[in-house]
């Protein structure tokens, strides 16, 4: 009881004492104390309450989780007095905490995280993760999940899927919420007031805030209309940290319609050319990253109909001017292709004007996209003479 009662500890440790729901979300803006207070509640009332327990505190990789939430979770011992180095496994990053095993992994550790079950799961900046990253470390954990994260994205799948669940109960906090924040500190973050009323909503407000930044206007569709014609597939290839895409392009006069197939990590050749044929496209004409020949070539040699896309001078930016000359339609069912068109975005310079390079990220799926329609909607014959 004495080392309770020296913690100093806001409303994020309250509410997860107080919650009985299997979920937990914890929204905040910068310095709210969201995972300095998570910490605190798993080291001094979940581990002290139980014993044998599984505890994984994981983020998208393992540098950032190194940086951040496991060097917090070293200080807080530490500056308790109760780091044991003989506890410390630090060449597997596990913690052994009054009987209690706290491990330490990231997305791009696939053995970890698709392998032993837990009992608590922390996912720390949890709106880095896809949603299947999210579905792999749910099924495996068997009592509570805390999730904690800014909200820079305008939508995202925390939003529609995990927040709307009746066994999850859901917090917003600000720096107002931390007693234990500087004044300097909360100076500078007020000054986003004046300098960036985005910034301002989602890092001192802990809000959601629309982006003119956004590329893409679209809709979400229900099913591709029976008129549409498939222009082709395109994919994207990933391994470790980004996944790999195949996603379908069809056209209707004006409109283009986007159907995804695959968004995973860690696929290798096989694991490619073993989807393709369980779905029926290993004789689809599919137009995929020209940056990646070697996987090209293998994938052809195994029978597939895959083409290198076609690359020219900025032949991102014309990908994308083209795709937007079309209504874009995105099937409901596409979980990762909404989120992407929701949050691509245009770089912005030092002063905050908008420059005409998108952010390199949420653009797997519009990358495949890109493949397909510029690949073959930007030749001039396209439909009159083109082989589709």
């Amino acid at each position: 009881m004495t080392q309770l009662a020296k913690i100093k500890t806001n409303v994020v440790y309250r509410h997860l004492i107080n919650s009985d729901k299997k979920i937990v979300v914890e929204q905040g803006g910068t310095r709210s104390g969201k995972t300095y207070n998570i910490l605190l509640w798993i080291i001094f009332e979940y581990c002290t309450r139980k014993e044998n327990k599984i505890i994984t505190i994981c983020r998208k990789t393992f540098p950032s989780l190194r940086a951040t939430v496991m060097r917090d979770f070293l200080e807080i011992l530490r500056t308790h007095e109760i780091y044991n180095e003989n506890n410390h496994n630090k060449s597997s990053s596990e913690y052994r905490l009054y009987g209690n095993l706290v491990e330490f992994t990231s997305l791009d550790q696939s053995q970890k995280i698709r392998g032993r079950k837990r009992d608590l799961l922390f996912i720390n900046e949890a709106n880095e993760l896809f949603w299947e990253d999210w579905q792999q470390l749910v099924f495996r954990t068997q009592e509570r999940i805390v999730l904690d994260y800014n909200p820079s994205d305008e939508y995202h799948w925390i939003y529609d899927k995990v927040i709307t669940r009746s066994d999850c109960d859901f917090f917003k906090t600000t720096y107002l919420n931390n007693p234990f924040l500087e004044d300097a500190i909360k100076i500078e973050i007020e000054r986003l007031k004046e300098t960036d009323d985005q910034y301002w909503k989602i890092y001192g407000l802990g809000e959601k805030a629309g982006s003119i930044a956004t590329i893409f206007k679209y809709t979400e569709v229900n099913k591709i209309p029976e008129g549409a014609d498939l222009i082709a597939m395109g994919m994207d290839y990933g391994y470790t940290n980004d996944p790999t895409v195949l996603a379908s392009v069809y056209r209707d006069e004006e409109n283009i319609y986007i159907e995804e197939h695959l968004y995973r990590t860690q696929m290798t050749t096989q694991d490619i050319h073993d989807f393709l044929v369980d779905k029926g496209f290993d004789r689809s004409l599919i137009y995929a990253d020209s940056a990646e020949p070697r996987l090209n070539d293998e994938l052809r040699r195994m029978g597939h109909n895959i083409h290198p896309s076609l690359k020219g001078k900025d032949s991102v930016n014309a990908g994308i001017d083209l795709l937007k000359r079309y209504k874009i339609h995105v099937l409901s069912s596409s979980t990762n292709a909404v989120q992407e068109f929701r949050n691509y975005k245009w770089q912005e310079d030092k002063t905050g004007k908008l420059i005409n390079t998108p952010v390199d990220a949420n653009n797997h799926v519009i990358d495949s996209c890109r493949y397909a329609t510029y690949s073959l909607l930007s030749r001039p014959n396209f439909g009159k003479y083109a082989i589709r």
